[in-house]
């Protein structure tokens, strides 16, 4: 078995689908729209593992997870980038754009090698080894 994709909802559907597109080499399928709904998503593939389906739908709640509050349900989801040296430099170009950077890079108490951001919906991504 296999996580095959996760889902995340928006409020700025093209503008999150840029900002995986830049930033972590996300390729995007054809835009999914239900009009009776007012639903549309793009599924987002990477080099490997799992996709990131993104959701947009009017009426949907602000996420209530911040840097100091967090709640019960997927917090955050980590993207390999294959090097220490990768990790650091992709935490200082997003930090450098002006995206939110919670934890410098740095190595955790189990072993990983990681810094986390915030999406431009405030998601954790986690930018692992």
């Amino acid at each position: 078995m296999k996580i095959e994709h996760l889902a995340i909802w928006t409020h700025e559907l093209e503008a999150l689908k840029s900002f995986y597109m830049k930033y972590f080499n996300a390729k995007v399928g054809k835009k999914y729209r239900n009009e009776k709904k007012k639903f549309e998503s793009y599924f987002l593939s990477f080099e490997d593992g799992c996709r990131l389906e993104i959701m947009q739908m009017p009426l949907i709640p602000e996420n209530k997870n911040n840097i100091l509050n967090q709640y019960i349900g997927l917090i955050h989801f980590a993207v390999s980038v294959g090097s220490e040296t990768k990790v650091i430099t992709l935490t200082e170009e997003l930090k450098k754009d002006g995206y939110k950077v919670i934890s410098e890079p740095r190595t955790t108490g189990d072993g990983y090698f990681e810094s986390i951001i915030l999406d431009p919906d405030g998601n954790r991504v986690e930018i692992t080894l």
